[in-house]
C-alpha cells in the first residue's frame, strides 16, 4: 500500500498563478514535518491577516525550492499519495516549486461525494471539523500544522464511513483517488440569494443567474473547477 502524506500549505495569497508557498506541514507514518520558507513574492495583507505569517517572519528563511524539506517531500510523493483538503490548490502551489504529484486524495471532494443528499451546509475544513465533531486538540485554524491535524482526523472519518459500507481500506483509498480525479457536482447553493435551494430547481426559474455565475467563474480564471462543472452540467441538461 502507498504511503499517505497528509499535507497543508499556507501561501502568500489565493491566486495559484502568482502566489507561492510560505509554510508547509505534512504528516506521515513516521512523524510530522513543518517549516516556514521565504517565498519569491511577498505575503499579501489579506494572507497575513488570516495566517498571522508576516514578511518579517519569513525574511531570514530559506526558499522552499531546493530545501531539504522539498527533497524529502518530493521523494515521498514519488511513491506515495498526497492527501489534502482542496488538493487542487495545494498541488498547484507545489507544482509552482517544480514538484510533481502523481497521486492525490482531495478530502473536500470525498466529503462532498459521501453526502449525496447535501446534508452538510459547507465543506471547508474547519466547518467539517465542527460539524462532524472531530476530536482534534491543539490545532489552530489557518496554521499548516493545525490544519494537517484536522485533515488527518477528517480522512479517518471518511475512511471509516467508506469501509463501513463493506469495502476494504485499500479499495476505499482507490475509490477516494478516483473521486478526487474529477470535479464535484453540487446539488444545493450554499451561498447567495438562493442559499439552501436546489440548483436543479433554480435553473428552471432563473437560468440567467446560473449563466451569470458561470461567466464570473470564467472571468476569475477558471480555477473553481467544481462550480464550473456544476453550472455547466445544469445549464446543458435543463
Amino acid at each position: 500500500m502507498h504511503e499517505l502524506i497528509f499535507l497543508d500549505t499556507e501561501t502568500t495569497g489565493n491566486d495559484v498563478a502568482t502566489d507561492r508557498l510560505s509554510q508547509v506541514c505534512y504528516k506521515t507514518s513516521d512523524g510530522i514535518y513543518k517549516g516556514y520558507f521565504k517565498p519569491p513574492v511577498p505575503m499579501s495583507v489579506k494572507a497575513m491577516s488570516i495566517t498571522n505569517i508576516t514578511n518579517k517572519m519569513l525574511a531570514d528563511k530559506e526558499p522552499f525550492k531546493g530545501s531539504a524539506m522539498m527533497k524529502d517531500l518530493e521523494a515521498r510523493l514519488a511513491e506515495g499519495i498526497l492527501v489534502a483538503h482542496n488538493a487542487k490548490f495545494d498541488c498547484a502551489i507545489l507544482e509552482a516549486e517544480g514538484m510533481s504529484i502523481p497521486r492525490r486524495i482531495c478530502t473536500f471532494r470525498v466529503a462532498r461525494e459521501l453526502d449525496p443528499e447535501s446534508q452538510i451546509p459547507e465543506y471547508s475544513l474547519q466547518y467539517l471539523r465542527y460539524f462532524l465533531d472531530l476530536d482534534v486538540e491543539d490545532a489552530p485554524a489557518h496554521d499548516a500544522e493545525g490544519d494537517v491535524k484536522v485533515l488527518y482526523a477528517l480522512y479517518k472519518r471518511l475512511l471509516a464511513k467508506m469501509t463501513s459500507e463493506g469495502i476494504g481500506e485499500e479499495q476505499a483509498i482507490e475509490k477516494m483517488m478516483d473521486i478526487s480525479s474529477h470535479p464535484s457536482l453540487f446539488k444545493v447553493f450554499n451561498f447567495g440569494k438562493y442559499k439552501d435551494k436546489k440548483i436543479g430547481e433554480v435553473v428552471k426559474t432563473d437560468r440567467g443567474y446560473l449563466q451569470w455565475m458561470l461567466d464570473r467563474k470564467y472571468e476569475d480564471g477558471g480555477q473553481d473547477e467544481d462550480w464550473i462543472h456544476t453550472l455547466e452540467y445544469y445549464l446543458s441538461n435543463r
